[in-house]
């Protein structure tokens, strides 16, 4: 219980990560990015601060300004988890672009966006079964307090692939005849954010909770990106249901 006291000053690292993953992709195209863009990227930050501040509300004993940001803060997610579903047909209006014009976006293929709708949509699910966890267990402070840090890494891997996507492409070059910059990115920011979860879940002593069981789940499917987004009942079903 001793070191969940100092949880607030740790949630500081995973905030500078996903900040400096998203900063070129969101600040670099600050101008041309839509509102729904803008509005996802400062209610994501917001979620993170809240991941700081009510953990150190609580380790000061300001226990009612902790509850009464923790009602602001079931309002927060559910904007995060309803935002993030409404952007998901965005990734099929680029895989249809692709499929209509090859090489349109570099090397990037059709099933590459629908991978990457997937990935997005098990992540968002696990957020939600995250945040409802944590609602349910509200009266256990470790379990509470674990389930709501774990929703920091579930919906890091956006941010952090994005960031190391733009390393790539600046070491390799962007063209349709370099295919390494598409995944290796990707696989590198689970394996970092699965290290990153079961460190933390070790120091905190919570390797055995289900919520760190859902985290590295959820996270561990970006390595079946390519097949999933590949399959064509997949892509049937979601074209189906998500329209772009």
């Amino acid at each position: 219980m001793e070191r969940f006291k100092s949880l607030w000053a740790w949630m500081i690292i995973p905030m500078i990560i996903m900040q400096a993953g998203i900063f070129y992709d969101y600040w670099g195209d600050f101008a041309r990015n839509t509102w729904a863009v803008h509005v996802h990227y400062w209610i994501a930050s917001l979620w993170y601060l809240m991941l700081i501040t009510q953990p150190f509300l609580y380790a000061k004993g300001a226990i009612a300004s902790h509850r009464t940001w923790g009602m602001v803060g079931v309002f927060l997610a559910g904007a995060m988890a309803f935002l993030s579903i409404s952007q998901l047909n965005r990734d099929l209006v680029y895989a249809n672009f692709v499929r209509e014009n090859p090489g349109g976006i570099g090397p990037f293929e059709p099933w590459f966006f629908v991978g990457i709708m997937i990935v997005e949509l098990v992540l968002i699910s696990g957020f939600i079964v995250a945040i409802m966890m944590a609602i349910i267990q509200r009266k256990s402070t470790q379990d509470h307090a674990w389930w709501m840090v774990v929703t920091v890494f579930i919906i890091m891997m956006p941010a952090t692939a994005r960031g190391l996507q733009a390393v790539w492409i600046a070491i390799y070059g962007f063209s349709p005849e370099i295919d390494i910059v598409v995944m290796p990115p990707i696989y590198l920011s689970q394996v970092l954010i699965i290290a990153m979860i079961l460190g933390s879940a070790g120091w905190f002593g919570k390797l055995r909770h289900p919520a760190t069981w859902l985290a590295v789940g959820v996270n561990a499917v970006g390595f079946l990106m390519e097949p999933l987004g590949r399959s064509e009942t997949l892509q049937t079903i979601l074209s189906t249901i998500v329209k772009a």
